[in-house]
């Protein structure tokens, strides 16, 4: 019942940390052709904007002798309804195998526009994937004096009657017999979840010039690819209609096979939170000498009675979006920096009191050691780990006035921690120079211990409060809290847990159920 009540309770708003994702492909029509014996072999570079800035996120595969060229390649990007995302999308003639976009490369031109203006396909936190193995048998030959080059192309059907590029396999030289690479895609890209849409599967014989030769083509749904069986495959005839009309004993061009499928149901983060999966919050506050006495107005801990301090805001900000994660409502509030009275003990309800209770009671001291507050709230999540089910998650919210002066030991401690179910958010509370910790957060590169062991997960999230001074306590708790749902699943996935069944009492609401989350 608790579970039930913390879902129905999450409040709307709340849902706005979560990303949602956008699938963006490009075909071109008759570009410049800037060749002289053969035809324009061209790219296309997406860009986007940050800050006034042009800068690339992805590019497409390089296509051979073709002005009118469909590029497999798929765009994904982030989507934000409250801003105006700007694309560019620059198209090139490739020479050689140098990096795209050298002098070496014709620019063939470019459009820019915003994502609002593109027909874009959204990718539910439902979506799962599929692995598809395709081979084929006694291929028509097309060539004279080798064997076709064949490959493989699988368009969607769209409601439409428009077709749409899923994927393009790579070419097998000289054999009527291939058996292609294995290829994962998106259920949604493949059929848009529908499992009797429509597949068009064309097999080609590659031409180095772009004048590809037809062999033959054959229509499959997902609901027949998924009539595979243990030791069993399933085959289509690959036909050529123009054969089939000219020639009176014409069987097929081939047989394509369907060897193996492997179905991979991708979880989102409300998966795990309706599975009954709770998010335990810790808070860990700086005690140390450096914030200033509590009792001096120019203290970080000093308690203003109009208005909370930098420490309160944060807290308050990110606590108030926990809270609705975890049924009981109970946190875990630790203070490091500080000296404590011997034998002293107390229990207080809510974190901001407790805080505002203990200032009068300490001394403010040092060092501003991180690492044993990491380590035992990593100690305490590995308890998690061994119940092999997705029941609790913990998150460590840590605010500091400075640089921690144990980092190597804090290195350890995340790469450490990074295998347990948790996530560390560091505020940085006032004007100190936060520049070394920068390291921590991982974002510029991967974080490794001082003997080198990379981190299992990206778990940190660092950010100075100052960003925030004038922003919301909203806009604090989505920057902090933004890589949350992402990291929960990364577990999980990583620990092959699925998330436990919804409770069948759960009414949960249409606008929290349907809601993408990745």
């Amino acid at each position: 019942h608790g579970t039930q009540s913390h879902i129905q309770s999450l409040p709307h708003r709340d849902l706005q940390i979560f990303n949602e994702f956008l699938e963006l492909r490009v075909a071109c029509k008759a570009l410049l052709d800037r060749d002289t014996l053969n035809k324009s072999d061209p790219c296309v570079i997406l860009m986007v904007q940050a800050q006034g800035q042009w800068t690339e996120f992805d590019r497409t595969e390089v296509i051979k002798s073709n002005l009118h060229p469909v590029f497999a390649k798929v765009f994904t990007l982030d989507y934000y309804f409250e801003e105006v995302q700007k694309l560019r999308f620059e198209v090139y003639d490739i020479h050689g195998t140098h990096s795209i976009g050298t002098r070496d490369d014709d620019f063939l031109g470019g459009v820019e526009c915003t994502l609002g203006q593109v027909h874009a396909e959204e990718i539910s936190g439902n979506n799962g994937y599929v692995e598809l193995f395709f081979c084929a048998k006694k291929l028509d030959d097309k060539d004279l004096f080798s064997k076709s080059d064949p490959f493989l192309e699988i368009y969607r059907i769209n409601d439409d009657g428009t077709e749409q590029l899923v994927h393009r396999t790579e070419v097998i030289k000289n054999n009527l017999n291939p058996v292609w690479e294995p290829f994962k895609v998106s259920l949604i890209s493949l059929c848009s979840c529908d499992e009797d849409r429509k597949l068009k599967c064309l097999v080609w014989d590659y031409d180095s010039r772009g004048k590809h030769d037809f062999i033959g083509e054959f229509y499959a749904t997902f609901r027949e690819m998924q009539k595979i069986g243990s030791g069993s495959k399933v085959t289509w005839d690959c036909m050529n209609p123009k054969y089939k009309l000219r020639k009176k004993n014409y069987k097929n061009s081939g047989v394509v096979i369907l060897s193996e499928l492997k179905l991979h149901r991708v979880y989102s983060f409300l998966d795990y939170i309706m599975g009954g999966c709770q998010i335990h919050f810790t808070v860990a506050i700086d005690f140390t000498a450096s914030n200033g006495d509590p009792r001096n107005s120019c203290s970080l801990h000093y308690i203003n009675p109009y208005q909370p301090n930098e420490y309160l805001k944060a807290l308050i900000a990110v606590g108030e979006i926990c809270q609705d994660y975890d049924s009981d409502k109970r946190f875990s509030a630790l203070g490091f920096g500080a000296r404590i009275p011997p034998n002293y003990e107390v229990k207080i309800q809510g974190v901001v009191e407790a805080y505002q209770n203990c200032l009068p009671k300490i001394q403010l001291y040092g060092p501003t050691n991180v690492s044993p507050i990491i380590s035992r709230i990593a100690k305490l999540s590995a308890g998690e780990a061994t119940v092999k089910e997705a029941s609790r998650y913990h998150i460590l919210l840590i605010l500091t006035d400075g640089v921690v002066t144990d980092m190597a030991d804090t290195r350890e401690a995340i790469v450490r921690a990074s295998y347990q179910p948790l996530s560390i958010i560091i505020v940085g509370v006032g004007n100190a120079d936060f520049t070394d910790m920068q390291i921590l957060d991982g974002d510029d590169g991967v974080l490794r211990s001082p003997k080198g062991e990379p981190v299992l997960r990206d778990i940190v999230q660092f950010v100075p409060f100052r960003d925030f001074k004038t922003a919301s306590p909203a806009a604090l708790a989505k920057c902090v809290l933004a890589e949350v749902p992402k990291q929960v699943v990364e577990y999980y996935s990583h620990k092959a847990i699925c998330p436990m069944p919804p409770l069948p009492s759960c009414d949960f609401p249409a606008s929290l159920a349907n809601t993408p989350t990745e």
